[in-house]
């Protein structure tokens, strides 16, 4: 599972997820791209279930660029604790993507095969997603 080596802090606040994206809003790598339409919170799990779809989809032809990590810890009391007793402890890491974010990229494909693949790997996101092309801007759409 895709999780930081090593941390500043082990657990961290919740934060909030208002906004635009703050980076990754332009396409770097690939000529295809999937972006955030709202703002989610991924998780590692997520992040992986997409990765193996569309590097199954792609079958050594294409390159996959993947623009998230999962660099926060979540943390959660065990089942039928009372409350108190302070914060649970990290069980699993997520990326909080906000909205126009570019969450994957891929590059040597065709454009039907780009929207296929992130077709298939929007069904594993837990937001709205759509799919640009490099000479769009993501403001546009």
């Amino acid at each position: 599972m895709l999780m930081p080596k090593k941390t500043k802090y082990r657990k961290v606040q919740k934060g909030t997820m208002f906004g635009r994206s703050k980076g990754a809003r332009t396409m770097e790598f690939g000529e295809y791209a999937i972006v955030a339409v709202e703002s989610s919170r991924l998780t590692a799990q997520q992040i992986e279930a997409m990765r193996i779809t569309v590097s199954r989809k792609l079958k050594k032809v294409g390159k996959m660029f993947l623009r998230v990590f999962p660099d926060k810890p979540v943390t959660k009391k065990p089942a039928e604790t009372r409350m108190g007793k302070g914060k649970g402890n990290p069980e699993l890491w997520v990326a909080v993507v906000k909205r126009e974010r570019i969450i994957c990229e891929v590059g040597g494909v065709d454009e039907t095969t780009a929207r296929d693949i992130f077709k298939q790997a929007a069904y594993k996101l837990p937001m709205k997603t759509k799919f640009i092309k490099k000479e769009q801007n993501v403001a546009q759409g």
